[in-house]
């Protein structure tokens, strides 16, 4: 694989599979994410805003609660909106997805609400003593762009590249095990882990070298073997046996356009 420019201005986080082959993130600049924070923090303001509204009667009744409630209306707005968008959207904001942002685990996979609540709960921190400075210089310093809050979760803010589903994806579609209700339920049952495993080297295959690229669909198409506890076709080779699990993990709809980070970033 060779270094586009963005790899190189933004820099790169590399993830090594099982199977010894590596796939490459392009790593979120600190102004990218600046940009998604200040969207966000105006959503936040508004959310906590229409929030205190119709707390306008409690705040009348109590004055001197008014700005403790406010501030803690705030916070939980605030930790409220990360934690439930990046778990429901896999690592995005509102921010996030306008500037092509996502969130995922260091090992390469989407996070879960574990990762972003403790990401999350770790941002007053990270904000101190204003702006975002601690976290800020935080990222400068760290190989992978970790604010205090990534660190502990173990998470990284990658830039989404949206990759195009291979054709040989889509001509899986001839192949009859995909009209077969067992199979497709099988793969349907595979981990999460495994689906974005299957669905990254379908996506990333023409970026891999070609030792690289028949070594890891040798390895895969023997652990979906295993997984799905069915024989490979002997017409089939173990790249296309895997692009034939990918195919039945696409949608439909999504069977043209993937986001290739959604799967691993």
């Amino acid at each position: 694989m060779t270094d586009t420019p963005d790899t190189l201005l933004d820099g790169t986080h590399t993830v090594l599979t099982p199977e010894y082959v590596e796939f490459r993130f392009t790593l979120a600049g600190i102004y990218s994410r600046f940009l998604a924070w200040l969207l966000d923090t105006v959503l936040v303001m508004m959310g906590t805003s229409a929030v205190l509204m119709g707390l306008s009667m409690v705040m009348l009744a109590f004055p001197g609660f008014g700005n403790a409630l406010s501030f803690v209306v705030y916070f939980l707005v605030d930790w409220g909106y990360g934690i439930a968008l990046e778990s429901a959207w896999s690592g995005q904001t509102v921010g996030k997805r306008v500037m092509g942002l996502r969130v995922i685990q260091q090992s390469g996979v989407r996070i879960g609400f574990y990762h972003a609540a403790l990401r999350n709960l770790a941002r007053p921190v990270d904000r101190l003593p204003f702006l975002y400075l601690v976290g800020g210089v935080t990222a400068l310093l760290s190989g992978s762009h970790q604010r205090l809050g990534d660190m502990l979760a173990g998470t990284i803010v990658v830039r989404e590249r949206r990759l195009k589903a291979p054709s040989a994806i889509g001509n899986a579609a001839g192949e009859g095990l995909l009209a077969d209700p067992l199979f497709v339920a099988r793969v349907k049952r595979l981990s999460a882990e495994t689906r974005e495993l299957v669905l990254s080297a379908a996506l990333r295959r023409e970026e891999l070298r070609m030792e690289a690229r028949l070594r890891l669909f040798s390895a895969l198409g023997t652990k979906l073997q295993e997984l799905l506890a069915m024989e490979k076709p002997t017409h089939l080779s173990d790249e296309k046996w895997t692009l034939l699990v990918a195919a039945a993990l696409i949608p439909p709809p999504g069977a043209r356009s993937l986001a290739g980070a959604r799967a691993v970033a």
